[in-house]
């Protein structure tokens, strides 16, 4: 059964007012400060901005993942943005998030971990396959079936858990194989986003800097099923907090492909 966990409002262009996908300078590959980023949404017209720093994982000491914040940097993480979110409550409502994987050895003990911290919700970004040091990169251009279908399957059993808000650039896995392929494993996720209400993300780094994603044989099937979208900007920098051009395209690519916008949900993790 669909769970009505969200309000749903239609949106236009110019009225981006919700990002639940931001990043800071603790997972290496971005930059500026999280005040920059906050003063840049109040600028922008963002009500609700929601940070969502690639999480930390519990993984083997020899292991040291190249995209995401340390353990031992998460609490500066929380307390940073407790205290921006209580300076700044009067202009803007900051949120704090995470994007994880789905790693089946891990999750349970990412939800462990997290418990202690005021942690309000989880994006789901299944940037690589298995527990990330034994898998492949999801983004790496590939022609074979099998990693489609993996990254399917395991995007699919994350979703099932119920403890993410919504899914980030679903489209991520870059595969060059057959298109009807594509479209018959992808649909797959639409499903199940259709049957447990989970929204799936237009990126706008993916827009910006034509990546990928979006890929429109995948927003076809979308347009098919009727799932639910959400806008996520996915800064990185504080140039990318507000882009009035790529949240045009945004939305002229939504109008495209008939995708039903929605641009709240009520957190949870």
């Amino acid at each position: 059964m669909v769970r009505n966990r969200y309000k749903m409002a239609m949106i236009g262009a110019g009225t981006v007012r919700v990002n639940y996908h931001a990043h800071t300078w603790r997972c290496g590959h971005a930059s500026g400060t999280e005040r920059e980023f906050i003063e840049e949404a109040i600028l922008g017209g963002i009500k609700y901005l929601g940070f969502s720093d690639h999480s930390p994982m519990p993984f083997p000491e020899n292991y040291i993942s190249g995209f995401r914040m340390r353990m031992d940097q998460f609490e500066d993480y929380c307390d940073t943005l407790l205290a921006l979110k209580k300076e700044y409550e009067k202009d803007i409502e900051i949120h704090i998030g995470l994007e994880a994987e789905y790693y089946p050895l891990y999750f349970d003990k990412l939800l462990d971990f997290l418990k202690d911290y005021p942690v309000e919700y989880l994006l789901q970004g299944q940037h690589c396959l298995n527990n990330e040091y034994d898998g492949s990169s999801s983004g790496a251009p590939t022609e074979e079936p099998e990693i489609l279908k993996q990254y399917v399957e395991q995007t699919c059993e994350g979703m099932k858990t119920g403890h993410f808000l919504y899914l980030a650039h679903p489209d991520l896995i870059n595969f060059t194989g057959e298109k009807e392929l594509f479209q018959k494993e992808m649909r797959k996720i639409c499903l199940v986003a259709k049957e447990t209400g989970m929204p799936l993300e237009i990126n706008f780094l993916g827009l910006a800097e034509g990546r990928h994603y979006p890929n429109p044989a995948f927003w076809e099937v979308v347009s098919e099923v009727g799932n639910d979208v959400i806008w996520g900007i996915d800064c990185h920098h504080r140039n990318m907090v507000n882009m009035p051009e790529v949240e045009q395209a945004a939305y002229a690519f939504g109008e495209r492909y008939g995708l039903k916008i929605i641009d709240h949900i009520p957190l949870h993790m």
